[in-house]
């Protein structure tokens, strides 16, 4: 039973994703090969992504210097690439130890850089540092970071040397100096590499009978609050959850915490997709279908209006299970905190009411709509077996949404994913 429900949902990906993207699908530019992206080099002092670099949306937090003599010193790895130069001032081989995943982007940027200029290798100025020569809490204690420049020592180089280490895959790049790049990485085992779009385990979404009930505690097959329409207006109504996309109680992720001048208040992930209205909005006003928009969580201004509930409105229901609609609300504030679980309830319409507001229950890709669609087997295939593939109890992302992400990331190009995304869809 299990193949032929796999690969039915594997092909009807495939097709739902690729008329979205140009050269994918029927229409101009069917058959041909995609142009090459043209890349950016970074600019003088700029860094990538661009936040500080021990926070969770880059390399996370620091754990601790490593030395020789430590336990964690089992956690380095040698990196002996013939096509990486080391420096190696200290003549100990310090340079060369490195946690496992900045070893596996080192190796990566090395054949770019080999690719883009011939004869040129990848040249690495500092790696492990054991003596003591960078700043407290520098992520090169912990091999985690490693300064960069090409062997030719061309500074004209450096600016693109920098855009090929963010394609390469480091968690944080910064164009530190006219001397170097300046490269690190999550942690092995931090959770931060593990990021999809979420709520926080304190959040709270309304029932059937009026009552709230905590995100943490809902189960598949219970119904709460969501929105009737793909774009989040119209009627509200009760929405079965059927999986969770992504579920994890001990997980600490940095969570944008949006406020309204409504009074409602949500936090959710970077990645994450918002309702906000297309142009300029009236708090109060309900939204009409077609007038909102998404965007991720990390791009929420103050000024923008999202759709949230009105309590009064909640009362009641009529033989088709609306309660209401959603009105529009000015953003007033937008911080950034961390917060223990994490949890990505997925209900039949995609949507959901989270603390009062309206939202997607999708992540990652930027557009609701599209990942609506690419959903739809999974919910073909509850459906027909009455379940999603998940299992109460089951923690991490969901095994549909990395296969997903790994056939989008084919399909589309990396614009339209979050740059805080599933960087490892596959854990």
């Amino acid at each position: 039973m299990l193949l032929p429900w796999l690969v039915t949902c594997l092909a009807g990906c495939a097709v739902i994703l690729s008329p979205v993207s140009e050269g994918c699908g029927p229409g101009r530019g069917y058959g041909k090969r995609r142009s090459p992206r043209k890349l950016a080099p970074l600019a003088y002092k700029q860094f990538s992504p661009n936040v500080a670099e021990k926070t969770l949306g880059a390399s996370g937090r620091y754990e601790g210097k490593i030395t020789r003599n430590s336990e964690r010193f089992k956690e380095l790895t040698p990196n002996y690439n013939t096509d990486i130069i080391f420096k190696d001032e200290e003549n100990t081989g310090a340079d060369r130890m490195m946690t496992q995943r900045c070893k596996d982007k080192l190796n990566s940027l090395a054949i770019s850089v080999m690719n883009l200029w011939q004869g040129v290798r990848l040249r690495v100025t500092e790696g492990w540092d054991e003596d003591g020569h960078h700043s407290e809490e520098s992520l090169h204690y912990e091999g985690r970071a490693v300064d960069i420049t090409t062997s030719d020592r061309d500074r004209n180089k450096y600016a693109m040397l920098a855009r090929l280490a963010v394609e390469a895959g480091f968690d944080w790049v910064y164009y530190e100096s006219k001397a170097h790049v300046h490269c690190s990485v999550k942690s092995e085992n931090s959770v931060a590499t593990n990021s999809g779009g979420c709520f926080p385990g304190g959040a709270w979404v309304t029932l059937e009978d009026g009552g709230q009930k905590l995100i943490r505690d809902v189960c598949p097959g219970e119904r709460i609050l969501a929105s009737s329409e793909i774009d989040g207006s119209g009627e509200l109504i009760y929405s079965e959850v059927l999986t969770f996309l992504d579920r994890d109680p001990a997980t600490w992720k940095q969570f944008f915490t949006i406020r309204t001048e409504s009074g409602a208040s949500v936090s959710l992930t970077a990645a994450h997709l918002l309702f906000v209205s297309k142009g300029n909005c009236s708090g109060g006003e309900e939204a009409a279908f077609g007038s909102m928009r998404t965007i991720y969580a990390s791009d929420a201004q103050p000024g923008q209006c999202l759709l949230t509930t009105v309590t009064g409105e909640l009362v009641g229901q009529n033989e088709e299970g609306r309660k209401g609609v959603g009105r529009l609300s000015r953003i007033s504030q937008v911080n950034m905190r961390e917060d223990v679980g994490v949890y990505a309830p997925l209900t039949r319409h995609g949507t959901l009411v989270v603390n009062g507001v309206v939202t997607s229950c999708y992540a990652v890709v930027d557009e609701h709509n599209l990942a609506h669609w690419a959903f739809a087997p999974l919910r073909l295939l509850h459906h027909w077996t009455g379940s999603a593939g998940g299992h109460v109890g089951d923690t991490g992302v969901h095994w549909y949404s990395k296969v997903l992400y790994w056939i989008g990331s084919l399909l589309l190009g990396s614009e339209h994913f979050h740059p805080w995304g599933l960087a490892d869809p596959w854990r």
